[in-house]
């Protein structure tokens, strides 16, 4: 009885936490940084303040955790494709991520971050480590093991990682950011990632 009640409570927890981000991804969505109180994602989450203190002490952190929640969608347990084929295991990765670009979510977050955070100092100190986002942890551990496969030559993964991600978000993501209208069909987004894998495999394939 000890050992399952300490994971009742965590069910308990993670179920809060859970309905605590899905109100608050709503809010920030719908009014903004400034007018979604902490009382009103309390109150639409259906958790008391304490419980939501508890989890997020200040509003700025709790608007970091939705921001980086938007990964936690379908690739949360995303697996690490196995070393021996860079050019399938970066195509694997490199359409999860501009998946997560095309969330709708995704774009209208960064565009609060964006606009909001010169008028609020708490959201300037924050840091958004997107490289918790799990398509983006994944690329990392799978360079490194395809680095010590001898499976591709480079001194820094992360480095790589940025390449790989900086092309594709080019022509998927920011286009779009700055122009609602923007849009690619799925043939084209295909292709932009693709583009970029080849030119990463030409670059550092073994």
């Amino acid at each position: 009885m000890s050992r399952e009640l300490p994971e009742y409570h965590r069910d308990v927890a993670d179920r809060n936490r859970a309905a605590i981000i899905e109100a608050a991804t709503a809010l920030f969505l719908e009014h903004g940084y400034d007018r979604a109180s902490l009382a009103r994602v309390a109150e639409r989450a259906e958790v008391s303040k304490a419980t939501l203190f508890k989890q997020f002490p200040t509003k700025a952190a709790l608007f970091e955790a939705v921001v980086l929640a938007v990964g936690d969608g379908p690739s949360r347990e995303l697996p690490v494709p196995p070393p021996g084929d860079l050019g399938a295991g970066l195509l694997a990765l490199g359409r999860e991520y501009a998946d997560l670009l095309l969330q709708p979510a995704t774009g209208e977050l960064l565009r609060l971050v964006i606009a909001e955070a010169h008028r609020f100092p708490e959201l300037r100190e924050r840091t958004y480590d997107f490289g918790t986002l799990p398509v983006i942890a994944a690329l990392g551990h799978y360079l490194r093991a395809e680095r010590d496969a001898g499976g591709v030559h480079v001194d820094d993964p992360m480095t790589l990682s940025t390449q790989l991600l900086g092309m594709i978000a080019s022509a998927v993501f920011w286009p779009r950011l700055v122009h609602p209208g923007w849009s690619l069909d799925d043939d084209e987004v295909d292709a932009v990632v693709r583009e970029a894998v080849q030119t990463v495999v030409a670059r550092y394939g073994a």
